[in-house]
């Protein structure tokens, strides 16, 4: 091991701290890592040039693979910036009021070396023409919004995919409430738009997140539990996700916990345990066994610890055989050159070969 992989080493397991061992040294006895399609650079012609899509998307998936820090490698890297609906603006950038301007979003992407940006139509369309032959855009169609009083909880078509494919994006996003009394609706309304997006040439990347009260009990919160989770993932590869975006799992037994659905045994007994990379591996066994690459969530902001916890989920999920992480509020709600590090660091663990599959 070369000085600076010595040193990068050492940087990591400080990182990490007193979960470096366990984190770094597991070995997932679940899920066999060889029944897992894995990133690689090859991955666009290896996986997705065997599915139904069409050339156009095979380009596209390249373009968002063939870019910034992790280029070639399989892994992707994405900053996501659409927390100024959901969340409000205000909430979202008032600690660093620089991101109000689109451009700045943009460029801080840029800067930290991703793959590509996810935003909104009114922030990559503003600046669309400035940046959009610079780095890979991902426009995110739907949100939720939180303006509404009372406050709902559905998602809402904001974009057209035309819209996407005119200002030049390489891929569109949308995230469906599985769990939800609207889901049905909005699996219907993503599912249509994805096969418009697969038409005009771009990629697709579903944010499959669980909601409904009754998944949050006294003892858990569910909405991050690895059986739910897993198969929310799996309806959205049902619908052709190319990408799939998921919470990072923290415990399991959410069929089990509230009694309902349909679940076996032998996914808490064979498939999974209390690990979180073994959670994690169960998320991407249901993404056809990583046929459609899992990303997982940065989480918010907690100040502090952001570094040693960005680079711990992206320990987590490169482990368990994802294909990257997508970090948004731990990178902008911060100056911009203490976000470009955050980006850095998380990359900085694809790219380190002594981080190897469990």
């Amino acid at each position: 091991m070369t000085v600076a992989a010595k040193n990068a080493a050492a940087d990591l397991e400080a990182l990490l701290g007193a979960d470096a061992k366990s984190l770094l040294e597991h070995k997932c006895t679940t899920i066999p890592k060889e029944s897992l399609h894995l990133p690689g650079p090859d991955s666009v012609e290896r996986i997705y040039a065997l599915s139904d899509r069409p050339t156009p998307v095979l380009k596209s998936l390249e373009a968002l693979y063939a870019h910034g820090r992790l280029a070639h490698t399989g892994y992707v890297s994405i900053l996501p910036v659409d927390q100024g609906i959901e969340h409000s603006a205000g909430a979202s950038f008032a600690p660093n009021p620089a991101y109000f301007d689109p451009a700045n979003i943009v460029k801080l992407a840029i800067e930290g070396g991703a793959n590509g940006v996810a935003s909104t139509l009114g922030v990559l369309g503003a600046v669309s023409r400035r940046f959009a032959h610079k780095i890979p855009f991902v426009l995110k169609l739907n949100h939720n919004e939180f303006l509404s009083y009372p406050n709902t909880y559905d998602q809402s078509m904001f974009a057209g995919v035309k819209q996407a494919y005119d200002m030049g994006a390489v891929a569109v996003g949308a995230t469906i409430y599985f769990g939800s009394a609207e889901s049905r609706r909005q699996i219907w309304e993503v599912s249509q738009a994805f096969r418009q997006a697969h038409e005009l040439g771009m990629a697709t990347i579903l944010w499959c997140y669980t909601r409904n009260s009754a998944f949050k009990t006294k003892e858990k919160d569910y909405h991050v539990s690895a059986d739910l989770t897993g198969q929310a993932n799996h309806l959205g590869v049902t619908i052709e996700a190319d990408i799939i975006k998921q919470k990072l799992p923290e415990n399991n037994g959410g069929y089990t916990a509230l009694n309902f659905g349909k679940t076996h045994k032998l996914v808490y007994e064979k498939l999974s345990s209390d690990h979180p990379i073994d959670l994690t591996r169960y998320q991407v066994a249901n993404c056809y066994m990583g046929r459609a690459g899992l990303i997982n969530s940065g989480g918010a902001s907690s100040g502090a610890g952001d570094l040693a916890q960005a680079v711990k989920t992206a320990v987590i999920n490169k482990r368990a055989g994802g294909m990257g992480l997508i970090s948004g509020r731990k990178a902008f709600q911060r100056p911009m050159k203490e976000g470009v590090q955050i980006l850095n660091a998380i990359q900085d663990v694809y790219l380190n070969k002594n981080v190897t599959i469990a």
